[in-house]
C-alpha cells in the first residue's frame, strides 16, 4: 500500500505545483481564448501525439467533437493519428517524422488550432507538425513536461507541466485538457 499512496501523493504533488504556478495558469487561460476563438471563426482544432500522448489527444478531440458537459453542436475537432492507412503510408513511403506535418500540409489552414501533446517536448513529428502549421498561420498549444523541450520555440502557446516523470505529466496534461474543454464549452454555449 506504501507504494500505491506514494504513487497518488506524486501525482498530487505535480498538480499542486500547476495550482500554485500563475504563469501556467494564464497561458491555459490564453490557450482557451485561442481555441474559443478559433472555433468561434469557423475553424478546426486539431491534436497529434504519438502513444499515450497521442490516445490522450484522440481524447481531448473527442470532447469537442463530441461533447464535454453540455448537449450542443458539435465542434470541429479531430486527433490526426486516426486514419490508420494514412498513417502507415506516409511512414513507410516517407518518414514517421513527417505524418503529422503532411497532414498539416493538406489539410490545415489560417486560423486553425494546433495542439501537440510530448511529455519529454523533443517528439521529432510535432516539432515538424508545429513548423509547418506555424507556416500556413496555424495557432499552435505545446502540452510538455518541465522545460518545453524543443517545443518551447515553436509554440504560440506552451503549457509546460512542472515534472519530468511521463506519467505525471500525461495525467496533468488530462487534467489541463479537461479544464479547456469544459472552460471553452462555457464560452461558446453559455
Amino acid at each position: 500500500m506504501t507504494t500505491i499512496h506514494s504513487l497518488i501523493s506524486a501525482s498530487i504533488e505535480v498538480k499542486q505545483q500547476v495550482l500554485s504556478d500563475e504563469g501556467l495558469q494564464q497561458r491555459i487561460a490564453d490557450a482557451i481564448d485561442k481555441i474559443a476563438g478559433a472555433f468561434n471563426a469557423g475553424n478546426k482544432v486539431l491534436f497529434c501525439g504519438n502513444g499515450g500522448s497521442a490516445a490522450d489527444a484522440q481524447h481531448l478531440a473527442a470532447e469537442f467533437s463530441g461533447r464535454f458537459y453540455k448537449d450542443r453542436k458539435a465542434l470541429p475537432a479531430e486527433a490526426l493519428h486516426c486514419n490508420t492507412s494514412y498513417l502507415t503510408a506516409v511512414a513507410n513511403d516517407y518518414s514517421y517524422d513527417v505524418i503529422y506535418s503532411r497532414i498539416i500540409e493538406g489539410t490545415g489552414q489560417k486560423g486553425d488550432v494546433l495542439v501537440g501533446l510530448s511529455t519529454s517536448g523533443n517528439s521529432g513529428n510535432i516539432l515538424k507538425a508545429f513548423e509547418m502549421a506555424r507556416s500556413l498561420g496555424m495557432i499552435t498549444i505545446g502540452l510538455t513536461g518541465a522545460d518545453g523541450g524543443k517545443m518551447k520555440d515553436v509554440s504560440d502557446v506552451l503549457l509546460n507541466v512542472p515534472s519530468k516523470d511521463t506519467p505525471r505529466i500525461q495525467e496533468s496534461h488530462i487534467m489541463i485538457g479537461h479544464i479547456i474543454c469544459q472552460l471553452v464549452e462555457e464560452k461558446i454555449f453559455g
